[in-house]
């Protein structure tokens, strides 16, 4: 199980697969708990023109990443203000359209080898620069969550009653979605646009079935994301298979041994609400 990784290309392959996990595992927990699972896809799939174009320019990932969110959401604001255009429809038409454009970028002859990295991902490339990034914003995302626990905790179970004590919902809110945007962005450098939602959504449903709290609950999700990316790059290894999709297949097998293990799913209780 070991040997592949006294490959320093693995070595560094499950760093990365490790970070993305870390925050994939973490932030995930919230995701499912606020129900932005849609939200988190369609997030991916809207800021990808801008991954692309930042890539086809050489300008760091980052900066087109958040140039195609901010495109991204004043296409849905106007969007929805189209009569008989309700918002969900809107976010459906605008991140379609966007991603099918980030595709056709990434896909045209011109564009230079390896972009289409972006749409799958390329654990297996990454480089020192890219493991210092995704291990600036991992430490950050954990940090936040650290820092927002109680309030996230507050917004979740009771928004009304969260009002009472203070602490804003709409903040709440905006923060998940501005730690999911970082959190993308670390995945999608090994996972790719197509498959990062695995990493967000994966761990942490497995977490769910096998937790009722929610700090144990991301631990687990943490550790299921961490094991999930060392098994699939082994899978890789042997059977010669895409890293990417290997480890997405891997969180699915674990999802589906926890759902078949526990058929109740239990209640996330308030024990930790402060």
């Amino acid at each position: 199980m070991i040997g592949p990784f006294s490959d320093p290309v693995m070595q560094r392959a499950l760093v990365e697969a490790t970070l993305v996990g870390v925050c994939g595992g973490a932030l995930g927990c919230w995701v499912i708990f606020y129900g932005l699972s849609y939200a988190s896809e369609s997030l991916a799939h809207g800021l990808f023109p801008g991954l692309v174009a930042a890539a086809l320019l050489g300008l760091p990932l980052v900066l087109g990443a958040g140039v195609g969110l901010v495109a991204a959401a004043l296409a849905v604001a106007v969007a929805s203000r189209v009569p008989g255009v309700g918002r969900n429809v809107a976010v459906a038409v605008v991140v379609t359209s966007l991603f099918g454009l980030g595709v056709l970028l990434a896909l045209s002859p011109a564009s230079p080898p390896g972009i289409q990295a972006l749409l799958f991902g390329d654990v297996l490339g990454a480089n020192d620069a890219d493991l210092a990034l995704s291990g600036a914003l991992a430490l950050g995302i954990v940090g936040a969550l650290w820092l927002l626990h109680g309030r996230l905790l507050a917004v979740g179970f009771d928004r009304d009653f969260a009002r009472s004590l203070g602490v804003s919902a709409a903040a709440a809110d905006a923060a998940v979605l501005t730690l999911l945007a970082g959190a993308i962005l670390v995945g999608v450098q090994g996972m790719g646009n197509l498959l990062v939602v695995a990493v967000l959504i994966g761990p942490a449903a497995t977490a769910r079935q096998l937790s009722s709290r929610m700090a144990p609950m991301m631990l687990l999700s943490v550790a299921v994301a961490a094991l999930a990316g060392a098994a699939g790059l082994c899978l890789s290894y042997y059977a010669g298979t895409a890293a990417g999709a290997s480890i997405a297949a891997a969180l699915v097998a674990a999802y589906l041994a926890a759902a078949f293990g526990r058929r109740s799913r239990l209640p996330i209780t308030v024990e930790e609400v402060p």
